[in-house]
């Protein structure tokens, strides 16, 4: 079947029929002590809540995270989100769809990103450092799982290649920073490359991605100082020391102890390498949410895990001074104009208050 409603470009009261991915579906109750299904849909374009307030425990077993269903329903508004109502969902086989309609992908080809961030790290001074990065990287298993791995579950570069996009992100300013703050380049980047690359092996591959066996167990953080010890008893001679404080970076980049962090950065190399950790997450999710949020006009809706809604055009920006008399133009862009109404909506009376909540629906 093909595809041709994507999540960004539902508006509220929308009518939807389309194949979407089931990226989380369970029961929860409502305050009515009703069962109702809370669903998380996607594709390439991004992700949707969804309910289906009746019939929860008639669809509950037969379909599952990693499915791709077609649903219908209709678009709603709830506390500034964006919800999908579910009326009608069923599964389709693999040959109903194309499987590239559901993956959310970086920016980038992942293969170009490998080589920028293979180039940047032979521009190392510390030797000893270098070839530690290097075997790594040209760890065969390391190299495929990297190119393809997400950086998280839902969040955090949450897309495919998203991984690799967000270490070779927070290498370039590490590049950019190290000499700003006169600390030693080499560490820096080094810990920019591997503080999250053992992800590969604590989460599983997408596009419904789950904490894996060693993932729960072990950690990204722990599996980190496993592959330096690895790699390092490849290399003749390998520094001790240099590999203590490589750990330390590894060990500390969550950078507060609330935050998961075994330790907390002592050197200046470490504090850095968790700044740009958190800069590159953060600003990342804050572009995700601009280019997801289906809601019209500048701001988006809540968004939950940044705990605020986020300003979604581009800022006022004058290239020239505005003179006296002139009406002043700027480069911001404009609030999307609200889509004109249906015939079928033109020709409905004014709703009243009772109309207005006939679908209204509490949320648990």
């Amino acid at each position: 079947m093909p595809k041709s409603q994507f999540i960004n470009k539902l508006g509220p009261k929308d009518e939807v029929l389309s194949p979407f991915l089931v990226k989380h579906i369970a029961t929860a109750e409502g305050k009515d002590g009703k069962s109702y299904l809370n669903i998380i849909l996607a594709d390439k374009s991004g992700e949707l809540e969804a309910r289906k307030w009746h019939g929860a425990d008639l669809i509950i077993g037969q379909i599952r995270s990693g499915d791709v269903v077609i649903v219908g329903g209709k678009m709603n508004q709830f506390q500034g989100r964006m919800q999908l109502i579910v009326a009608d969902m069923s599964k389709l086989n693999e040959s109903q769809f194309d499987r590239e309609d559901y993956i959310q992908k970086a920016g980038s080809a992942p293969e170009k990103m490998f080589q920028e961030l293979v180039s940047i790290v032979e521009t190392l001074e510390e030797v000893y450092i270098k070839d530690l990065l290097l075997s790594v990287l040209h760890d065969p298993e390391i190299a495929r799982r990297l190119k393809v791995w997400q950086a998280g579950k839902s969040i955090h570069h949450a897309y495919q290649s998203g991984l690799l996009e967000h270490i070779l992100s927070c290498t370039k300013l590490a590049v950019i920073l190290s000499p700003h703050y006169k600390v030693n380049r080499s560490y820096v980047v080094a810990g920019c490359v591997l503080h999250d690359i053992c992800k590969i092996y604590e989460l599983t591959e997408g596009p419904v991605v789950e904490y894996t066996e060693e993932g729960k167990l072990v950690g990204h953080l722990v599996k980190g100082l496993e592959v330096v010890d690895e790699h390092a008893f490849r290399i003749k001679n390998f520094p001790y020391n240099i590999k203590l404080h490589l750990k330390h970076i590894l060990l500390s980049h969550h950078g507060e102890y609330e935050y998961g962090s075994p330790k907390i950065p002592s050197t200046s190399e470490a504090y850095l390498v968790h700044l740009i950790d958190l800069m590159d997450s953060k600003m990342s999710s804050l572009e995700q949410v601009k280019k997801n949020d289906n809601s019209s006009g500048h701001w988006s809706g809540f968004v939950k895990h940044m705990d605020r809604i986020v300003y979604k055009s581009e800022l006022p920006s004058f290239t020239n001074y505005v003179l006296d008399g002139d009406k002043p133009q700027s480069t911001e862009a404009k609030a999307p104009a609200p889509a004109p109404a249906s015939k079928s909506n033109s020709k409905e009376p004014k709703s009243t208050f009772g109309n207005l909540l006939k679908d209204f629906k509490v949320e648990d």
